[in-house]
């Protein structure tokens, strides 16, 4: 892919619509194009935010790693998703791993490239704020959901015991 490819291609993404040609052909110059077979391990949970990924191809689970319950997927990204971001921002590891599902192809962005598009461009950081905004209330219904059908599991099995 060319870097005007890829340049095409994070114009097409919302959260880099307003940044200026010039400075996204930069960031286009300064990334990188790459390929993960299905299952293949795009970053791991722990692992400090050195990159974030843009989705250009396929998907890409969301798997919490719990040594308890094992690796639960929390969800699945695609085309123009940004994955990765939040241990870059926070600058803490990674919460979760991120994992081809099926082909995937993404744009390898480094952390200070990254940093200075959210630097420069207010709307970008509002952009990524509002994703991570919605994340979180995905995950808290998800919660909620667990939550309900643990309540009623432990009501079906009162009631057993009964």
């Amino acid at each position: 892919m060319t870097v005007q490819q890829e340049f095409e291609v994070l114009r097409r993404v919302p959260f880099f619509a307003e940044i200026e040609p010039p400075k996204l052909k930069a960031l286009a110059y300064v990334s990188e194009r790459v390929r993960f077979d299905d299952g293949k391990i795009v970053c791991r949970q722990g692992d400090p935010g050195d990159a974030a990924y843009l989705i250009i191809e396929g998907e890409a689970d969301i798997v919490l790693e719990d040594p308890a319950a094992g690796p639960v997927t929390v969800a699945t990204l695609r085309a123009n998703e940004l994955v990765g971001e939040m241990a870059i921002l926070t600058s803490e590891p990674r919460n979760a791993t991120v994992r081809a599902k099926g082909g995937l192809v993404v744009l390898r962005i480094g952390k200070e490239p990254f940093m200075r598009m959210v630097r420069e461009f207010p709307s970008m950081a509002v952009s990524i704020m509002q994703e991570l905004a919605h994340r979180v209330d995905d995950t808290n219904n998800q919660l909620r959901a667990a939550r309900s059908e643990i309540n009623q599991l432990r009501a079906k099995t009162a009631a057993n015991a009964a």
